[in-house]
């Protein structure tokens, strides 16, 4: 049998019987039609099925009496009885009626609470709900209508967007600090400080700043000082680390040397150790160096004056590290020591690690693990708390020279001329990274890059991110090699801003990526240079 319906002009959807995919679907609805009063018949004739529906209520008058009657006694309801009884009579509807009475409720449930907010005096709940926003969304909602612009504007929310970025992304506080707008910043009065306008204008020029640096980073464009050490007698500078005043470095002669960032002058040399100064690191109060004549010394960090002498290890000091009263250093003569340091002037032994089987050449801990590295090729993690031993790491094919630790990862670097990214928590080996000619000396990483320094002579970029894609290619790895040492690279400390490296050839390097002159921001890589010569 072959139905087709002939229906005439009606409000009824026609998707209602066009839309049906088969014969029970179609019975469904024409039985939907059947039960609606506005069907006057039903007729099966000939094979044929048709349907007609009256434009017209068949009772107008009757109906208009009966609805002003229904919506009298309706609004006489409390508010509950009249949703129940919506309720119950939209139960009593068919499917394309509720579609009409969901179009009709849409606009009606839609409210512009950002206006509505601030009419009922409350501002600030407007101000706070679009404080949440990101740049993108903040631009979209300044188009909706002036009143949504109106409250952006005054709640300088384009300020609010920057000072959450500054407190939450070190890379927005140090160029805040750099560029110096960062005292437009954190005022608690709307009068200290520049109207909503100058932050909103403020923003594409900072996103145009970092993305300048990144890519002064990828196409290795900066600008280049060099602190020429002058070591009187043995040339190498084997350790530093900086700040945005100051770089102390620890040289082949014996000396520790403290320059002016900002004029590279030197500022004082600290003298006491009788062999080499291999390893340091200071904070607010204190520098600790480590030698080859086995001490480690303790130093005020303003009067140079020498606070403690640790005579423990019987060969040379090779690398330490102290953070929150704790320090760990390390040893040729293949021992970890692990001090208690209430004080400069009050430090303790509380454990020595055994179990590499040569020089332990690097250590670094946090709260849960001591991690070392050693000539053994091995890697070896401890327990922080109790000191004992947890597991070792086992792949690199020669001795291991240098690592960092930062939560689950380990970024080591060895005399088989690789960088090894391993997992602290199962010793699997993540990633080899191959580029290096010569053994990898120096390695740091931040959440961005690895930054690596060889004998090679030679200091390499790497994206990390990508390092940890099992499926990025090796060939994309290495963002870019830099080649201004002329000697071994002992050591290197890098930001989101600069790598400072120091070298065999008695020099500190200070590569800058962000005050890169405009004639350079063209060329793809090495550009032009300026060379600062500063002798003791």
């Amino acid at each position: 049998m072959v139905f087709s319906l002939a229906i005439e002009p009606c409000s009824v959807p026609r998707s209602l019987w066009l839309g049906c995919a088969n014969l029970v679907e179609s019975m469904c609805a024409l039985s939907c039609l059947q039960s609606m009063p506005s069907v006057r018949c039903l007729q099966i004739s000939n094979g044929t099925s048709s349907v007609i529906v009256s434009r017209k209520r068949p009772s107008e008058g009757n109906y208009q009496k009966e609805k002003d009657l229904c919506i009298k006694y309706f609004d006489q309801w409390s508010e509950s009885d009249q949703v129940e009884f919506v309720e119950h009579l939209i139960s009593r509807m068919c499917h394309y009626q509720h579609g009409h009475i969901n179009s009709y409720l849409k606009p009606m449930l839609q409210r512009d609470f950002i206006t509505a907010l601030p009419e009922q005096g409350l501002d600030h709940i407007a101000e706070n709900i679009l404080s949440y926003l990101d740049a993108r969304s903040l631009c979209a909602a300044e188009l909706v209508c002036k009143e949504w612009q109106r409250v952006i504007s005054e709640g300088m929310l384009w300020k609010k967007l920057i000072e959450r970025m500054v407190r939450t992304d070190p890379l927005w506080k140090g160029l805040s600090e750099r560029r110096g707008w960062d005292q437009y910043l954190f005022k608690n009065r709307p009068t200290d400080g520049p109207p909503n306008s100058f932050y909103r204008s403020l923003y594409p020029k900072i996103i145009q700043d970092i993305e300048t640096i990144e890519s002064n980073w990828r196409c290795g464009r900066h600008n280049l000082q060099r602190i020429q050490c002058r070591s009187e007698n043995s040339k190498g500078v084997y350790c530093l680390q900086y700040d945005d005043e100051k770089i102390i470095s620890g040289l082949r002669d014996n000396s520790i040397k403290i320059w002016d960032k900002t004029s590279l002058e030197c500022l004082k040399v600290l003298t006491g150790h009788t062999g080499s100064v291999l390893c340091l690191q200071y904070d607010e109060r204190v520098i600790v160096t480590g030698s080859s004549d086995s001490t480690v010394r303790v130093w005020d960090v303003n009067t140079g004056e020498v606070l403690n002498t640790l005579i423990h290890h019987n060969e040379a000091v090779l690398h330490l590290r102290f953070s929150n009263g704790l320090m760990v250093t390390c040893s040729k003569d293949r021992s970890i020591a692990v001090w208690d340091m209430a004080s400069a002037t009050d430090i303790t032994l509380r454990r020595v690690l055994v179990g590499h089987r040569a020089a332990v050449n690097v250590v670094d801990f946090d709260d849960k693990y001591i991690v070392s590295a050693s000539g053994d090729r091995t890697i070896k993690v401890w327990s922080t708390s109790t000191c004992e031993f947890v597991r070792t790491l086992n792949g690199h094919k020669r001795g291991i020279a240098c690592l960092q630790y930062r939560d689950r990862l380990v970024v080591s670097g060895s005399s088989d001329n690789t960088i090894r990214l391993w997992d602290i928590e199962c010793g699997a080996c993540l990633r080899v990274l191959e580029g290096h000619e010569e053994l990898v000396r120096c390695i740091r990483f931040d959440n961005k890059r690895i930054v690596s320094g060889a004998y090679d002579g030679k200091i390499k970029v790497w994206d990390l991110q990508a390092a940890l894609d099992p499926r990025a290619p090796a060939s994309t790895l290495c963002l870019r090699t830099l080649v201004e040492h002329s000697g071994r690279v002992f050591r290197l400390q890098f930001d989101e801003f600069q790598i400072i490296s120091s070298s065999h050839d008695d020099t500190i390097l200070i590569w800058d990526f962000l005050n890169v002159p405009p004639s350079a921001q063209n060329e793809t890589r090495s550009p032009s240079r300026t060379y600062t010569y500063i002798s003791r």
